[in-house]
């Protein structure tokens, strides 16, 4: 029997303020009561806020899908991301959001994908090759496996270069020392400090957010001066740089550039490498499906470089990889601001209220959800599946800020999943069950830890 994919346990019904804040800047999983899992609506009350978690999916299409521009990014998001995004768009609201997504979203749309493609499959050889080089008599901490893949895709479908470039492994290195630092809430996000305030970052919160920002300039200076030359790639950086808003005719700035980077970096390259490496470890406790992912790989790619329709055909490692991101979403809650008053399931609502959706409750709602603390890729062909997938299945958000970039994600997960259990096979480590818990994204407390031995 495949065991139960680990959980964290969540804490009292009732805390005081101090210790809900405490566990909060921990982890923001455990840090929630069980009733979550049940509730259509909770409201959250601080002498200093109050914020209103829902699962109703009506109310989640309200906020994400009907009215975005009513409800947009809190403010107190902004606080711990600030020193590496600045004004990027994923922390950006209005006009300059509006903006900035005119410019982004035509380099991820129509055939574009189809185009990055041989880069994402480059990235995915190169990755199946280091692991090559790693399997022994010892686990891999496979999260650190995934974090390097996921950062050289970003690295060869944005710059055209892999992550063995000297300036792409810098920001690899400094991006994961950034991580460690960086908690998942600021002070300013609970407390209402005026904006002179210092935000008390941590000192290496800030040199990290620096040294990333100054190579992430170096990279993004050295295209601008390519494209003024006319001898740049045609990658997404050049796509980006070089697209005008279509209102005012202006293109990105350097220091706009780099703040967009910072969040491709962010949401794609962390988000991707979650969902990869939960996606192995869930395959690795249940092999029957593991034996039916590789079999589908074996069959559908072979060693030169493949159509791009292969996509389409791993059908099976698809529905992991959704499965993982059903399970553990890389971002497990957006939060939002109430601008007008709102009335929720018969609750008044203030404006500045702060208006919480959560992946990682909606995606296991036991009233939503057949078996929602399973792992069942075929879950996608129930009826259950298909409604649960409708009304209430959002890893990269919805609406009018949904992720540029969910469909590459959804073809780079699954690619690279499918090439590693090729050539792979994937075992738990005994005594060692991830703990999952929430830093940028969902990873293990301690690192996700397995065998891998060679296929015959």
């Amino acid at each position: 029997m495949t065991p139960r994919p680990p959980k964290p346990a969540a804490r009292p019904d009732k805390v005081s303020l101090w210790r809900y804040l405490r566990l909060f800047r921990a982890d923001i999983l455990s840090a929630q009561p069980a009733r979550l899992y049940r509730a259509w609506m909770a409201e959250f009350r601080t002498p200093f806020f109050r914020s209103y978690l829902c699962n109703d999916p009506a109310l989640v299409d309200l906020v994400l899908r009907e009215r975005p521009m009513d409800f947009p990014k809190s403010d107190r998001i902004r606080e711990g991301l600030k020193p590496l995004l600045r004004e990027s768009v994923f922390i950006t609201n209005g006009e300059t959001w509006a903006r900035q997504r005119r410019i982004i979203d035509p380099a991820f749309e129509g055939g574009k994908l189809r185009e990055t493609f041989p880069a994402m499959w480059d990235a995915a050889q190169a990755c199946t090759a280091r692991l090559r080089m790693k399997i022994g008599p010892e686990p891999l901490e496979i999260e650190a496996e995934t974090s390097h893949a996921a950062a050289d895709v970003i690295f060869r479908t944005l710059f055209s270069i892999p992550i063995e470039n000297e300036t792409a492994q810098a920001v690899f290195a400094e991006f994961r020392a950034h991580q460690r630092s960086a908690p998942v809430v600021n002070l300013g996000a609970l407390l209402p400090l005026p904006r002179w305030v210092p935000r008390f970052h941590s000192r290496a919160t800030k040199r990290t957010a620096r040294k990333i920002r100054a190579l992430i300039e170096s990279l993004t200076a050295a295209r601008a001066r390519e494209i003024r030359a006319g001898t740049a790639p045609d990658d997404l950086a050049t796509k980006i740089m070089t697209t005008p808003d279509p209102q005012t005719g202006e293109t990105f700035g350097t220091e706009e550039m780099v703040d967009q980077v910072a969040i491709f970096f962010l949401a794609g390259h962390e988000t991707s490498a979650s969902a990869l490496a939960w996606s192995l470890y869930l395959l690795a406790c249940a092999p029957e499906w593991q034996d039916r992912v590789a079999a589908e790989a074996r069959a559908e790619i072979g060693p030169e470089i493949p159509y791009f329709s292969v996509l389409s055909r791993l059908k099976t490692a698809r529905a992991v990889f959704r499965e993982a991101m059903r399970l553990y979403p890389p971002v497990p809650m957006f939060v939002r601001e109430a601008r007008c008053p709102e009335r929720f399931r018969d609750r008044a609502v203030a404006p500045g209220a702060q208006v919480v959706i959560s992946p990682w409750h909606l995606h296991r709602h036991e009233r939503i959800w057949d078996n929602p603390d399973d792992f069942d890729p075929g879950r996608w062909e129930s009826e259950n599946g298909k409604e649960g997938q409708r009304t209430a299945y959002i890893p990269f958000s919805a609406g009018a800020r949904v992720c540029p970039g969910a469909g590459f994600a959804m073809a780079e997960g699954p690619l690279i999943l499918a090439m590693i259990l090729k050539e792979f096979r994937v075992a738990p480590v005994e005594g060692r069950a991830p703990v999952p818990v929430a830093h940028l994204t969902v990873r293990g407390q301690d690192g996700i830890w397995l065998h891998l031995t060679p296929r015959a």
